[in-house]
């Protein structure tokens, strides 16, 4: 599942493209054409993420919210801006053709167009495609998604109530800090597993699998730990933790969370997915720390990595 990384380069991505022009909403596939109806032709006046789960916010007071789950993605086409990260851009700069697209979901990447295609923009819907939004240059096609709905500001202002704290929402130090006690008294006041409560994104938005099973191993924290067990001052560790590994994966798009790398190592593991993790995807591994073999198990219906030594 896309984590909050991902959402937030989504949010990110559309407000470079999309935000400020008129837009043409479509639902290719039929199952969203009357939210597609209501927001086509408005303009997009802002594009935010919290947590997991993205608002585009439409002029007359709508707002789109997605979530796209484990299986939804975003396929860009045409114009698409490189965001401000030293990466190369994500797709061929050159609008209106489509030489190639990408793909923005759990993992960023460039779906190249066969050989000698040079398609006029915009490209033809392909396959289930559940809302376009096209503007002059840009196409962004979302697919698969979990949830896809039209809100008034209050529904939507609701739905990002229901969600913990999202570190990137704060750019004022005390507000995060504050943000970061929220959590703190979340865990702590909690008699379920440390290694669930991450996964709830009631308690604090954007944590998925990887994140999960990294933070805690980068805490030394056995996952099973009741909350109201774990000392705040870990918890605490924990959030701010996570608040740089966010705003890293959110520069980058990966989810690298091993800080004993250097320079050489860290530029390796940008394109190694298998270099990136401590414990996660590294069942029956050994723990690079201690040798142990990392052990995987279920927790909060998704796999659970954790070193039985490291993590006591």
């Amino acid at each position: 599942m896309p984590e909050g990384h991902t959402v937030h380069r989504i949010a990110r991505q559309l407000g470079r493209d999309l935000v400020g022009h008129r837009l043409r909403v479509t639902s290719p596939q039929g199952r969203f054409a009357a939210g597609a109806e209501r927001l086509d032709g408005r303009m997009l006046v802002a594009s935010r993420a919290v947590g997991k789960q993205l608002f585009l916010e439409f002029e007359g007071e709508l707002v789109l919210r997605v979530h796209l789950g484990l299986y939804g993605a975003w396929d860009l086409h045409g114009r698409v801006t490189p965001l401000d990260d030293g990466l190369a851009p994500l797709a061929s700069l050159g609008a209106p053709r489509v030489r190639r697209a990408v793909r923005v979901g759990e993992g960023e990447s460039e779906l190249a167009e066969p050989a000698g295609v040079d398609e006029t923009f915009p490209p033809a819907p392909v396959g289930q495609v559940r809302v376009r939004l096209l503007s002059e240059e840009t196409a962004a096609d979302l697919r698969g998604p979990t949830a896809c709905e039209v809100l008034d500001p209050g529904a939507a202002a609701a739905a990002a109530a229901r969600l913990g704290p999202d570190p990137a929402a704060f750019d004022d130090p005390v507000a995060l800090a504050a943000a970061g006690e929220q959590v703190v008294d979340a865990v702590t006041s909690r008699s379920t597993a440390v290694g669930a409560l991450l996964m709830d994104q009631s308690v604090v938005a954007g944590i998925g699998n990887v994140y999960r099973a990294e933070l805690l191993f980068r805490a030394r924290l056995e996952p099973h730990t009741p909350g109201r067990r774990v000392p705040r001052e870990v918890v605490r560790g924990i959030w701010e933790d996570w608040t740089v590994l966010l705003a890293d994966g959110i520069r980058t798009g990966v989810m690298l969370t091993r800080e004993d790398l250097d320079d050489a190592g860290r530029a390796c593991a940008l394109v190694d997915r298998d270099a990136r993790h401590w414990v996660y995807r590294r069942a029956g591994l050994p723990c690079h720390v201690c040798g142990t073999a990392v052990q995987v198990e279920d927790m909060a219906t998704r796999k659970l990595y954790w070193c039985p030594v490291c993590q006591v």
